[in-house]
């Protein structure tokens, strides 16, 4: 007999993986006061985002080379890397006022991130023998409102305290993991992860089937992380203060919509003509910044608003077409490697677009995001046939 799955199983990790997944941008919702506090310089903004990315690398490296999730409880590994990121990520409140020891503590977060992101999927597939890619979608969409939500603090606090908004973040990082640790217990479909084989990466690179995906995800990721670190920004050439906070938010939060829907729309038109789509959006949202940026409050509203949506719902989209591509026995590698070679080139481009952007007028910067969603259309073409 099939086991009953309780409802509140996918709200639960939803939640959770929310609230985790609040510490990824914590820094950046307060970035414009630490600058002001700390005399940062304005490239200090691309070097913190970037040091997250390359810990949750390492962190993700290590957790599947390691198999972390099958030695012990999945949940169990959630709740410990909740509950060490949040404590990395108050540490900011105690940090001397310089930038080297805060770029070791966002990397220490981004490492327990690994135990956050990847690890709540891990959970997911232990409860959905069927209709897995569309909860799935619910689940990066959550993973899109916890990094919009230090810009929601910041909007909902904006007399507050930079160190108060820091700490409300950890404070809810750890509400996450005793929640998912306390209504969700181990699925009866978890199954053991194969240990991480390194010739998996190869396939990558030699099988056209993975190939495609592959780089369809490397291209949206060449956009991605960089159009939420620059999301501020193209927020203030209209708003500032709370106001500001709060577009913010709601341009990277409309990804849960594309997500969700990209997920349901998959099972009826499948997953590469959903990716496509919302990769070729994202890129004329793109090319279209230059105009824009000068066009009236509504029609900027609504491009931002599409760009938000369609920038990161592709997302689930190149995952389950690169899982379903690769031979079982290496799915869990080929999705690892392919996810560290995508967050590795956040990684070295977010400090690039931070720079160009504090020195260069946003629509001569904007434009060029669309070089890694075109590349990756490309790449996507193979799939349409």
């Amino acid at each position: 007999m099939t086991p009953t799955r309780p409802r509140r199983i996918l709200p639960a990790i939803a939640l959770a993986q929310l609230a985790g997944a609040s510490l990824w941008f914590a820094t950046n919702g307060v970035m414009a006061d630490l600058q002001r506090d700390w005399q940062l310089p304005a490239a200090a903004l691309g070097w913190l985002t970037a040091a997250v990315q390359w810990g949750f690398v390492a962190g993700t490296l290590v957790f599947a080379l390691l198999t972390v999730a099958d030695r012990f409880s999945p949940r169990r590994v959630f709740l410990a890397c909740a509950l060490a990121g949040a404590a990395f990520n108050a540490l900011t409140v105690f940090s001397p006022e310089r930038i080297e020891p805060l770029l070791a503590i966002r990397f220490a977060t981004g490492f327990f991130l690994a135990g956050i992101y990847p690890v709540g999927m891990k959970i997911a597939s232990g409860w959905y023998e069927r209709g897995l890619g569309g909860a799935l979608g619910v689940l990066v969409g959550a993973l899109v409102l916890g990094t919009a939500l230090p810009h929601g603090l910041r909007a909902v606090g904006a007399d507050w305290p930079w160190r108060d908004v820091v700490l409300s973040v950890s404070a809810i990082a750890v509400a996450g993991g005793f929640l998912l640790n306390a209504a969700v217990p181990d699925g009866p479909f978890l199954a053991r992860s194969q240990r991480v084989e390194p010739r998996a990466v190869a396939l990558i690179w030699r099988d056209p089937a993975i190939r495609a995906p592959a780089f369809g995800y490397f291209g949206h990721m060449w956009e991605l992380y960089a159009f939420w670190t620059l999301v501020p920004a193209i927020v203030a050439t209209r708003l500032a203060g709370a106001q500001m906070s709060l577009a913010a938010f709601l341009a990277i939060a409309a990804g849960f919509l594309g997500c969700a829907v990209g997920g349901l729309l998959a099972n009826r038109y499948g997953s590469a003509r959903v990716a496509i789509v919302q990769l070729a959006t994202s890129t004329a949202c793109c090319l279209a910044a230059p105009l824009m940026l000068r066009a009236d409050g509504s029609v900027f509203a609504a491009w931002l608003a599409i760009w938000g949506i369609t920038v990161v719902g592709d997302s689930p989209q190149f995952s389950a077409l690169s899982a379903g591509a690769a031979p079982r026995e290496f799915v869990g590698s080929v999705l690892t490697f392919i996810n560290c070679i995508g967050f590795a080139l956040t990684a070295v481009l977010i400090p690039v677009f931070a720079a160009l952007a504090a020195s260069w007028p946003l629509e001569w910067v904007l434009p060029i995001l669309a070089l890694g969603p075109l590349a990756g259309l490309a790449a996507m073409r193979p799939l349409l046939r």
